[in-house]
Parts: C-alpha cells; sequence; structure tokens
C-alpha cells in the first residue's frame, strides 16, 4: 500500500502542492486528474523524492525518506513526460538499464534473472525484434514504449506515470493500458498515473483524485470522481455533457 500524508512540494521555496493526502491499495491503479498547472507531475516527483517535500510518502508503512537510494529505485519507478535522447543506446541497452539497482555497475554482469525478465518485458511490449535498433532512430510512441519497459524491468512496487499513454495511437494505447492493468494485478503492485485523457481514465482506473490550484478537491472510486460536479469546477467545463454530446455524433 501507498500512502501519502500531508504533502506539501513545489519549487524556490514555493508551494505548488499542498496538503495533499491518499492511499493506493496494492493492485490498484490510481489516476491523478485535473488541469494544467495544477501539481499533477509535481506530485509524481514528490512521491518519487526527486524533488524536496513536506510530510510524508509511505510504501508498506515504511517512509521512504529514510530509504537509501539504491533500495529506493527498486521500490518506486518514475516514468516522466519528457523522453530525451542523451546518448545512443539501444533498445536492449536502455530497457537493460532498468536493472540498474540490482546489478554491480551500469550494464554488467546481468544475472540470469535480469536477462529474463529484460527479455520478458521486451516481448510484452512488442519490442523484441526492435531490441538492437538504436533508439535515436525510433518513432515517439516506440520509444515511448522503451521508456515504459525500462520502467517495469525496475519490478518496482509503485509506479508512477507521467502520461503514460503520451505518443501513441489508440490502438496502442489501448493495448498498453490494458497490459498495465494485468502487470499491476499480477505483481500485486500500485500505480499512480497522470491523466489529461478522461475516457482513457475511466477505462483504465480503480480510484481518482483530482487536483485543483495544488490541492485535492475529488478522492475515490473513478466512476464517483467523474461523475461529481468537481470536474467541472477544476477544468472550467461542463466535462459529462461535453462527452454525451460528442458520444451522439457517433450514432
Amino acid at each position: 500500500m501507498t500512502e501519502v500524508r500531508n504533502l506539501y512540494a513545489g519549487y524556490n521555496g514555493s508551494d505548488i502542492i499542498r496538503n495533499v493526502n491518499f492511499m493506493v491499495e496494492k493492485g490498484e491503479c490510481l489516476c491523478v486528474l485535473g488541469p494544467n498547472g495544477c501539481g499533477k507531475s509535481t506530485l509524481l516527483k514528490s512521491i518519487a523524492h526527486i524533488i524536496d517535500y513536506r510530510g510524508q510518502v509511505l510504501v508498506d508503512g515504511n517512509d521512504i525518506s529514510a530509504v537509501p537510494r539504491r533500495e529506493l529505485a527498486r521500490t518506486i519507478a518514475l516514468l516522466s513526460q519528457n523522453m530525451q535522447v542523451f546518448f545512443p543506446y539501444t533498445v536492449y541497452e536502455t530497457v537493460s538499464m532498468g536493472r540498474y539497482a540490482y546489478s554491480q555497475g551500469f550494464l554488467k554482469n546481468l544475472s540470469a534473472e535480469d536477462t529474463a525478465i529484460i527479455n520478458d518485458t521486451l516481448k510484452k511490449l512488442e519490442l523484441w525484434d526492435s531490441r538492437n535498433r538504436m533508439i535515436d532512430q525510433l518513432s515517439g510512441g516506440t520509444l515511448q514504449r522503451v521508456f515504459l519497459a525500462k520502467t517495469l524491468a525496475q519490478t518496482p512496487r509503485v509506479i508512477l506515470l507521467d502520461e503514460p499513454a503520451n505518443h501513441l495511437d489508440l490502438k496502442h494505447q489501448i493495448a498498453l493500458l490494458d497490459y498495465l492493468k494485468a502487470w499491476v494485478t499480477e505483481n500485486d503492485t500500485c500505480l499512480i498515473g497522470v491523466f489529461h485523457d478522461l475516457n482513457l481514465a475511466r477505462y483504465f482506473g480503480d480510484t481518482a483524485v483530482v487536483l485543483d490550484k495544488g490541492t485535492i478537491t475529488a478522492n475515490g472510486k473513478i466512476e464517483e470522481v467523474l461523475n461529481s460536479e468537481v470536474l467541472e469546477a477544476a477544468y472550467g467545463i461542463d466535462i459529462r455533457a461535453f462527452m454525451l454530446k460528442t458520444l451522439e455524433r457517433w450514432k
């Protein structure tokens, strides 16, 4: 279980998120919703302990602030929106980096277990045939799947995803979300993902929180949150009416 208690975080001495509280059970997918600039990415960076924060982040009752960095990398994995390619590694080498916290050196001494996890992840994300390609030659959608494969290869207990379906076409969006849902259930982990597409959030999520101006304004089962008037207040539009109007065009 992951629990966030009284979390405050921001930049240059100014809080972007304030007094954030929620829990995510094992096997559960939580969607973080809200308009641009409300603090969604800041929240993920805080939980991953990439930026400083006040409050507590607990994983299975353990405060992550006291966890050594290598152990933290085995506990929490974050896939951010920024897919920057600094060095032209192969797909296989990039995914192998997800096992760094378990190995004795960079891309060295991979165990049989490491290799099995890497190979299995590549195959399940349909990257096996591309394993020897250089990542600076890939499309945005394929590159997104490579970085996701690297994240899952960490075999973390908590997965943090910032717009996980970004750059993917609809077919691969659905396939990816189905795979993530099964992965979370089978591995008894929990997932916290930022979503802008509310249809994908409704399809994927078990629970949701809505951030508005840095604070949580709704927290609960996904169907309850998406039917809430809180969404209209956060986004400044009657989202339910808009969705129904759009669906009418498919008849």
